[in-house]
């Protein structure tokens, strides 16, 4: 399929442009145009990660939707009415828009809407309501309901383009801004806001599990020394490569930056002997890395506290004590492991 740049739009040229199988046509009245044009080129070649749930019992209207997603490169799936969307989600967990009709046997479209809105937030998923109705009140009732957006039968196809590329694009800037929200700049790992977020969830969730849980604080050794010697962009490389062993080394725990030098960890196991091994060889495979910085080669240590979680303590009070281990660990010697005592 391809993009046509035209530079006139009467009547006749635009039911030629919609009789193609194109993806779309653009005007070349505006600079605009070109805007609008390196959009569509973008998500064109992006768009298959994106997957749609088409809803509706007609199957001539529900064809004709994913045909118009699939000129655009869209993941596409079909459902005949409400139940069978929920099960289609629930199939296709990675579904991130419906477009679902309204007059549908079973289940219609409103009360699907509600029930995908107690689970999947706006910031999650897109929901566009569709309906061929003339009553005035239909479009206000979906977004009440939980709706993101609102069609009416029958749509152009310019227009429907526009508003899945609009819903699309707001899902990405909030998933910008969540990240933004609960990451480091610098090292891409988690913030102390979500560690401590995070932490207490799975805390308070734990259920009868038998596993054990540990809450780790570490520290670089002499980072500052390292600032001052070699600059402050080696102490960035520094920062780096210590998430990028915590991501290799902890693989499913819960990881996080919290500022300065400061890391915390979350992790468990069966048995606590194992859980210090780990971190005992964690504290070693840092000793051992090596950062190219020049012509000569930078190694650094860590120093690390950590204690048992129980459900009786909050997540502030867990990771102070991990705080307090870290800094007998200090005082100690330093490049060693401390549990704490409390």
């Amino acid at each position: 399929p391809g993009i046509v740049m035209t530079g006139r739009m009467d009547d006749k040229t635009r039911t030629q442009m919609l009789s193609l199988p194109i993806v779309d046509y653009i005007t070349k009245d505006n600079v605009q145009a070109f805007d609008y044009l390196s959009r569509i080129l973008k998500y064109q070649l992006t768009n298959h990660k994106t997957s749609i749930l088409v809803v509706d019992d007609s199957l001539i209207a529900r064809r004709q939707v994913c045909k118009l997603l699939a000129r655009r490169n869209f993941t596409v799936y079909e459902a005949c009415d409400g139940h069978k969307a929920l099960e289609a989600i629930e199939e296709h967990p990675d579904i991130t828009m419906v477009i679902t009709d309204n007059e549908m046997p079973g289940m219609g479209g409103v009360e699907l809407v509600q029930k995908l809105r107690k689970d999947h937030d706006r910031n999650k998923m897109v929901i566009i309501g569709v309906s061929g109705t003339s009553k005035e009140y239909q479009s206000a009732r979906f977004i009440k309901n939980g709706a993101d957006d609102y069609l009416t039968k029958p749509f152009c196809p310019e227009e429907f383009y526009c508003r899945i590329t609009q819903n699309i694009e707001k899902l990405h800037y909030l998933e910008q801004i969540e990240r933004a929200a609960n990451t480091d700049y610098l090292t891409s790992m988690y913030n102390r806001r979500y560690f401590y977020a995070k932490a207490e969830e799975i805390n308070q969730n734990r259920g009868d599990t038998s596993d054990i849980y540990v809450i780790a604080m570490m520290d670089i050794d002499f980072f500052k020394k390292i600032n001052d010697t070699h600059g402050h962009d080696i102490g960035d490389q520094v920062l780096v490569e210590l998430s990028a062993l915590c991501n290799q080394h902890f693989p499913s725990a819960l990881t996080a930056r919290f500022g300065g030098e400061e890391f915390a960890i979350m992790l468990s196991g069966a048995e606590l002997t194992d859980l210090e091994s780990t971190l005992d060889a964690f504290i070693v495979a840092v000793a051992n890395h090596v950062i190219k910085v020049k012509n000569e080669a930078l190694q650094f240590t860590l120093s690390l506290g950590f204690t048992v979680m129980d459900e009786l303590h909050s997540i502030e009070e867990l990771l102070a004590q991990a705080d307090q281990a870290l800094y007998k660990a200090k005082a100690t010697g330093r490049n060693k492991l401390v549990m704490s005592s409390s």
